[in-house]
């Protein structure tokens, strides 16, 4: 049961605007490349980067309590750290976020398109040491299964955009909901091997619509209502390291039982 990469994407500011890749170099036991490293805290969150540790999403303006977050279209550039955003009626922003004087000029940006919804003040933070502002903390990389958004489409009887669940990897060729029983088991990912983790419980950030920053459809309610349970897409640890690039091969476990 051979499934495909059909899309890749990083988040690197957590809560802002996927970036699409043609590939990514995968590390055992590290997190998506490039993958939620920067965070907009929404008040004082309590992160200290000299002791890392996760932090709830609550603490940072993200779409599950700010939809208008999806207003933004951000895009980082790695090696410089230069961050690029616009939204409808607020002037282009580009800075460095390895400054202080451009991390807090995004804060203050933010902070303008998000006006009363912020608690703030904001203040843009980083991960370091191999930290990363995931909603789980060891939500090393994510998966969704294409064919389980499309039945989960057809059970709510309206188009789905998968960038509502902000994965890393989309994959083609698995049957629907398989991926929630495979738990502890060895997926192939292009060149990479890992272990699934966990099965995704969503939130109300599936809830807004990535072009139209509007909460227009209750997805945990159609997962629920639908299946009885609140999960789409799997959490996995890398065990092998190496290049996934769009198209490659991701073969879905061999059950034990069956071998």
């Amino acid at each position: 049961m051979t499934g495909f990469v059909a899309a890749l994407f990083r988040h690197p500011v957590k809560g802002f605007t996927p970036e699409p890749l043609q590939a990514a170099e995968l590390v055992p036991g590290q997190p998506f490349p490039c993958d939620r490293i920067w965070a907009v805290e929404n008040g004082p969150s309590g992160y200290d980067p000299d002791a890392p540790a996760f932090i709830p999403k609550q603490k940072f303006t993200v779409l599950m309590s700010i939809p208008q977050v999806a207003q933004a279209r951000t895009r980082y550039d790695a090696a410089t750290t230069l961050l690029q955003a616009q939204a409808p009626g607020r002037p282009m922003f580009a800075e460095r976020l390895a400054d202080l004087e451009g991390r807090d000029a995004f804060a203050r940006w933010v902070a303008d398109l998000l006006g009363e919804e912020a608690r703030g003040p904001l203040r843009v933070v980083q991960a370091v040491d191999g930290h990363r502002f995931t909603d789980h903390p060891r939500g090393h990389v994510s998966i969704i299964n294409m064919a389980s958004v499309r039945d989960l489409e057809s059970r709510m009887g309206m188009p789905i955009d998968p960038l509502r669940f902000r994965a890393n990897l989309y994959v083609e060729g698995w049957p629907a909901w398989a991926e929630n029983d495979w738990t502890g088991r060895r997926l192939m990912l292009g060149w990479a091997r890992a272990e699934v983790f966990k099965p995704i419980v969503r939130c109300a950030a599936t809830h807004v619509n990535p072009d139209t920053a509007e909460r227009d459809m209750d997805i945990v309610k159609g997962l629920y209502d639908a299946y009885g349970h609140m999960n789409c897409g799997i959490y996995v640890h890398v065990t092998q390291g190496g290049q996934v690039s769009l198209g490659d091969a991701c073969a879905a476990p061999i059950r034990e039982d069956a071998v």
